[in-house]
């Protein structure tokens, strides 16, 4: 039977705090009887993996930073320097590198997760608007620590990016001044980008706290897309969710130390293991494989404002999905349109980040502009429409209905 927390600590050491600061009773509530749906899959453990990887790389990150100097002169001679000369620092640099591309591959799969199951429908709109608030994060952490590195690509990439904001009427260029701290990517915008990539992670953490606040007060979604309504769909979370999670978190661990033994810069840019030159352009200036989608959709746009609101728009719009999707049915399971509308947006999401690592040229663009559409009419068109015309399927009664249908 899993439900409310029955915690009694039967140390009197432990009685005694417990009366003064329950902390073991919510543990126990939210970790181990905590009620969860018996027919949750393998793509539930992701969230148990995000977890964990934040820690990761919280924890490399922090050691990193006692060796790091963040001064353009020394900046990118202090990362080869941690390497070659601290103690595992070649492990600590690998483990936070890739750990962060491992890291948006996770949360990449959670995302779609999401979508493809109806995991931000009614209840739980708070709970994907704070998973969409830490993906921002996110992606403004992992870009600050890329510029970190203060090689070729590291600089040309921030002088890229942060001269989006210049577009912006009015406020643009006092933003771009901020950011440089002066009139060009310099010393001042290695430290300020320093400071807030050390910070940013921090808040990312508070934020995770309550985004599963949110979640404990909800409940989880499942594959049917259903409510529990007894007993019987639900198991405790210990061990029955902690054990799947556990295992596949093993093998998530597997794949990472693959990349960070045998691979470890295959996801990165031969480029930046040159230091910073402002007097040397790179040929083809990219980003982290992670921001190519939104990069291919920045370059589809001559207009340079245009661009900048189109980049923006394609992550924000992902908050306003609970409205968008107008079906009253969560799961895809019993959604067969949206099935095949969910999986070629998979595909040009997949291509608008092989388009990214293309030059802007020719026969790109017009695909990257193709793709772009599609992408944008995803949300604002064939989710609304959906909800009105798509036919589903008839739903089971309960979550052990659907097991045993399953079964059957």
């Amino acid at each position: 039977m899993s439900g409310p927390s029955t915690y009694q600590p039967q140390n009197k050491v432990l009685q005694w705090i417990e009366k003064r600061l329950p902390i073991g009773g919510l543990i126990h509530s939210s970790f181990i009887a905590y009620p969860t749906p018996r027919n949750l899959n393998y793509w539930w453990t992701f969230g148990g993996i995000l977890s964990f990887m934040l820690g990761v790389q919280i924890i490399t990150g922090i050691v990193l930073t006692m060796h790091y100097t963040p001064h353009v002169d020394l900046a990118f001679k202090s990362v080869e320097a941690s390497m070659r000369d601290v103690n595992y620092g070649w492990l600590l640099r690998y483990l936070h590198a890739n750990g962060a591309a491992m890291f948006f591959l996770a949360v990449y799969i959670h995302m779609l997760r999401g979508i493809y199951y109806g995991s931000y429908k009614e209840p739980r709109e708070v709970l994907w608007i704070l998973g969409v608030i830490i993906y921002g994060l996110m992606m403004a952490t992992g870009f600050m620590g890329y510029v970190l590195v203060w090689g070729q690509m590291s600089f040309w990439a921030a002088t890229v990016i942060t001269n989006l904001f210049s577009a912006l009427p009015g406020i643009g260029e006092p933003i771009v001044s901020w950011l440089w701290g002066g009139y060009a990517v310099g010393n001042p915008t290695l430290n300020r980008f320093y400071s807030l990539h050390y910070l940013l992670p921090f808040v990312i953490a508070g934020a995770v706290v309550l985004h599963v606040w949110a979640l404990h007060v909800t409940g989880q979604n499942n594959p049917a897309g259903i409510e529990p309504k007894s007993d019987k769909d639900t198991v405790p979370f210990t061990p029955y969710a902690t054990v799947k999670d556990g295992f596949f978190m093993v093998c998530f661990c597997i794949v990472l130390a693959w990349f960070v033994f045998y691979i470890p810069n295959f996801l990165g840019h031969p480029d930046n293991y040159i230091p910073a030159n402002p007097a040397v352009t790179p040929t083809h200036i990219v980003p982290e494989w992670y921001y190519l989608p939104f990069y291919a959709i920045l370059r589809a746009i001559p207009d340079k404002l245009l661009g900048v609101g189109a980049l923006g728009a394609s992550i924000v719009v992902l908050a306003f999905l609970p409205w968008l999707d107008t079906s009253k049915v969560r799961s895809a399971r019993y959604r067969p349109l949206f099935r095949q509308f969910f999986w070629l947006f998979v595909i040009v999401c997949v291509a608008l980040g092989w388009l990214g690592t293309k030059p802007p040229e020719g026969l790109s663009v017009l695909l990257s502009r193709i793709l772009t559409v599609y992408y944008f009419a995803f949300f604002l068109i064939i989710l609304p429409l959906l909800g009105i015309f798509e036919k589903t399927k008839p739903l089971p009664n309960s979550i052990s209905e659907s097991v045993l249908g399953a079964k059957a």
